[in-house]
């Protein structure tokens, strides 16, 4: 069949209708994707250790089967240490309220010095200030239970995703290689691995920006004098995984910890320290660390970060970054695709 080249601006509408319609079909099916895509990133990471229990001696099944279990042992590890933060932060809890039932005082006396409204009236703007924010806690309770039971369904199903994954490689492999003629195998063969490859340097670049967070944030914290300093950079690192949110929950959380054990004015100093070391993460060690590794340019990098949330939410934000990455070994393999690829990658 004789092929039909189009002019640029058709191939372009039609390159255009093809990436809403995408992106309409990754936001609107998102329930299934996420958890798809998440075990898909996880079982490349896992792949050389069912590898390794399979050249032991152990069935493909049961390889699979440790091999997802040790990952869910890792995950746990992390959240029983997190866990020990905060029983070891509700243990300055009565501090904490007292500090800020002084500060309660000292604001209200301020208000009576220098508006001349007495605490009568206070009481009373309060009282109508918070009228409605019983039913509204029920309602953000609500919608709190919901989401967190949403968020352990869709980890079972993702981890039952990733053991077929394990389990069934070697048929998806089969699946993918026989969409391509025999003449394109090389280069199927080469992107398969170029994104196995690519996909364990991300998860890489994701733990040296934890490290880098971790010793940026603890040296500035120790030399300030601050409490908990590795505590804090912890959890900052841990919760960092989230981008742009993590960093302020975790500024938030360690606000509070540095209150209740020091004074004010060293708590908004961690609160300015947690705000540098995000811009610096924002745009200097996420883009260069981990858009590095996976080698996309920062711009590309931040634009997917951006597209993520727009279309999948925060876990957009983490899953668009692989996701361009394996776009892009894609684009350099088919020549008609090649100028995005040079487009998307690190100008050398």
């Amino acid at each position: 069949m004789k092929s039909v080249k189009l002019a640029f601006y058709a191939r372009l509408a039609l390159i255009l209708h093809a990436l809403i319609l995408t992106l309409l079909l990754m936001h609107f099916g998102k329930t299934v994707i996420i958890p798809l895509f998440f075990a898909l990133l996880i079982s490349f990471a896992l792949l050389p250790v069912c590898r390794q229990l399979e050249r032991w001696g152990l069935h493909r099944g049961l390889s699979a089967a440790i091999s997802v279990m040790l990952f869910v042992i890792l995950i746990g590890s992390f959240i029983d240490v997190l866990s020990h933060q905060v029983v070891n932060f509700t243990h300055n809890l009565p501090e904490l309220q007292k500090r800020f039932s002084e500060s309660l005082v000292d604001v209200r006396q301020w208000l009576l010095n220098t508006y001349h409204i007495d605490y009568q009236q206070q009481t009373d703007y309060l009282r109508k200030s918070t009228s409605g924010l019983q039913s509204t806690a029920m309602s953000s309770l609500g919608a709190t239970f919901i989401g967190v039971a949403e968020v352990f369904i869709l980890t079972i199903f993702f981890l039952i995703f990733t053991f077929f994954m394990l389990y069934h490689r070697r048929l998806f492999k089969r699946f993918v290689t026989a969409l391509f003629p025999q003449e394109e195998m090389p280069k199927v063969e080469e992107v398969l691995a170029s994104a196995r490859k690519m996909i364990n340097r991300y998860i890489i670049g994701l733990l040296t920006e934890m490290f880098i967070l971790i010793l940026l944030l603890v040296s500035t914290l120790a030399i300030l004098g601050i409490k908990y300093a590795l505590l804090i950079s912890v959890m900052a690192a841990l919760l960092n995984v989230i981008p742009y949110l993590g960093i302020y929950t975790a500024m938030t959380i360690s606000m509070f910890i540095t209150f209740a054990n020091g004074e004010p004015s060293q708590a908004m100093t961690v609160g300015i320290v947690f705000i540098v070391a995000h811009f610096l993460d924002a745009n200097v060690i996420l883009p260069r660390v981990v858009g590095g590794n996976v080698k996309l340019n920062p711009l590309i990098t931040i634009i997917a970060v951006l597209t993520g949330k727009l279309v999948w939410g925060i876990p957009g934000m983490f899953l668009f970054i692989p996701l361009a990455a394996i776009i892009r070994i894609i684009s350099e393999k088919v020549d008609s695709l090649q100028p995005w690829a040079i487009l998307m990658g690190e100008e050398k």
